[in-house]
C-alpha cells in the first residue's frame, strides 16, 4: 500500500483515545485521516452512510471478506463490523496518515497482513480509574459498564503481549500522554508535510 505509514491506535473504552485524537486532528489538521469502517448494524439518527460508517448487509460484507477486501473484522451483538482494504487506501490517496481505532483482536488480525502500521495502545492508569471515568460519563447503563469493564480487563492483558504494540501510553496525564503519542508519530507527520510540499 502506497502512502504513509497508518496508525492503529487500541484500548479500553475510556482510556482516552477519542480525546488525544481531538488533539492530534486539531493540532495536525489535514495531516490524519480516518479510514471508514464498514457495519452490518442499522444507521443511528444522525448518522451518515460513507461518513460515519459504510452500511451494508451482511451477504455484501461477508462476500468482501470472503474475496479478501478486509484488513481485520469481527462481531460484536450480533453486528459486524471490519476495515476494508479500500477504506484505508481512500485516506492514503488524499497523501493523509489513516487512523485506524480497533480493538485487539483487530490488532492481532492487522498483523497477519502487510499494512505494517505503528500500533500504539491507549491505557488507563488503572481498572479503578477506568471504572471512575466511564461513570462519570454518565452513558452506560450498569450492564454496560459491566460489560466494558470485562472487555477492559481482557484487553489490558492481552496487550501485555510482547512485541505487540510499538508503544504502550499510560493515560494518567493527558498532555504527558499526547506528547508520547506526538513524538512516536513525528517522523510519520514531518514526512507527510515534506511530500506535500514537493
Amino acid at each position: 500500500m502506497q502512502g504513509p505509514r497508518p496508525v492503529v491506535l487500541s484500548g479500553p473504552s475510556g482510556a482516552g483515545k477519542s480525546t488525544l485524537l481531538k488533539k492530534l486532528l486539531k493540532d495536525y489538521k489535514s495531516i490524519f485521516g480516518f479510514s471508514v469502517s464498514h457495519t452490518t448494524r442499522q444507521p443511528r439518527p444522525g448518522e451518515v452512510n460513507g461518513k460515519d460508517y459504510h452500511f451494508v448487509t451482511r451477504e455484501e460484507m461477508q462476500k468482501e471478506i470472503d474475496a479478501g477486501e478486509f484488513i481485520e473484522h469481527a462481531e460484536f451483538s450480533g453486528n459486524m463490523y471490519g476495515t476494508s482494504k479500500g477504506a484505508v487506501q481512500a485516506v492514503q490517496a488524499q497523501n493523509q496518515i489513516c487512523v485506524l481505532d480497533i480493538d485487539i483482536q483487530g490488532v492481532k488480525n492487522i498483523k497477519k497482513t502487510d499494512l505494517n502500521p505503528i500500533y500504539i495502545s491507549v491505557q488507563p492508569p488503572s481498572i479503578d480509574i477506568l471504572e471512575k471515568r466511564l461513570r462519570d460519563r454518565k452513558t452506560e447503563t450498569e450492564e454496560s459498564l459491566l460489560k466494558r469493564l470485562t472487555a477492559a480487563r481482557v484487553d489490558l492483558e492481552l496487550s501485555k503481549e510482547p512485541g505487540l504494540f510499538d508503544l504502550v501510553i499510560i493515560n494518567d496525564d493527558l498532555e504527558k500522554a499526547y506528547s508520547e503519542l506526538k513524538e512516536i508519530l513525528l517522523e510519520e507527520i514531518t514526512k507527510t508535510q515534506e511530500s506535500r510540499k514537493s
